[in-house]
């Protein structure tokens, strides 16, 4: 009978801590989707953003660099649906594409140099890292396209729409898989390092643009 007891308690503390550590898991999502969110608001605070649900992943909010990568991925999709909220060649429009060029470009150079160049090394995940890559210039061709194209143009929605199937659609397959199964061929270490050489590129590419700003306004 005491036995009996004592199972029972340890079922329902085992289903406690399982309950409160998927608690606390979801806060750590969603206070993570909240910040990527937050960040993209402060280009045009008066927009709605309305993202959706999001593909599942187990990196959002982690501390390491698929982390940083995601929390940068929900950054974007807020700036992709802030920018359906806007019309014709306005000058919140221009902003906001010009800052979601400024993150997507400065992202995938970060990405590459940390994550996939070290990932290219290894033969079990070589063909994900080509892939990420390959994507990444079909992206940034989709963005010089349209920075070519008139705003206010109905070619112009109807390229945005493309970029936006084609960009969710990137992000969530290096969310799902590409990142997992990187993950399994780095240690701690490797992530902590990898972050660190991430988020130092990419603030190098953003002072980069900003520089050639300076120098030739009339392009931006």
């Amino acid at each position: 009978m005491e036995l009996c007891v004592r199972s029972r308690a340890l079922r329902r503390c085992s289903i406690q801590t399982v309950t409160m550590a998927k608690a606390k898991s979801s806060r750590k999502e969603t206070a993570a989707k909240a910040e990527g969110i937050s960040k993209a608001k402060r280009v045009a605070p008066a927009l709605a953003v309305n993202i959706g649900s999001t593909p599942a992943t187990r990196f959002r909010g982690n501390p390491d660099i698929f982390g940083q990568l995601v929390l940068d991925h929900d950054r974007h999709r807020a700036l992709i649906a802030m920018i359906e909220e806007t019309h014709g060649d306005s000058a919140v429009r221009k902003k906001l594409f010009t800052e979601l060029t400024r993150e997507v470009k400065a992202h995938a150079a970060a990405e590459e140099q940390a994550l996939w160049s070290s990932v290219l090394r290894d033969p079990k995940t070589t063909e994900d890292a080509r892939h990420a890559v390959a994507e990444h210039k079909q992206i940034d061709d989709f963005l010089a396209d349209l920075a070519a194209r008139d705003m206010a143009s109905s070619g112009w929605l109807r390229r945005f729409a493309k970029l936006k199937e084609k960009y969710l659609h990137h992000i969530r397959e290096e969310e799902q898989e590409q990142f997992v199964a990187a993950e399994r061929h780095l240690t701690p270490t490797d992530l902590k390092h990898l972050r660190s050489v991430f988020l130092h590129r990419k603030r190098d590419e953003k002072a980069h643009v900003e520089f050639k700003k300076k120098l030739k306004p009339s392009l931006y």
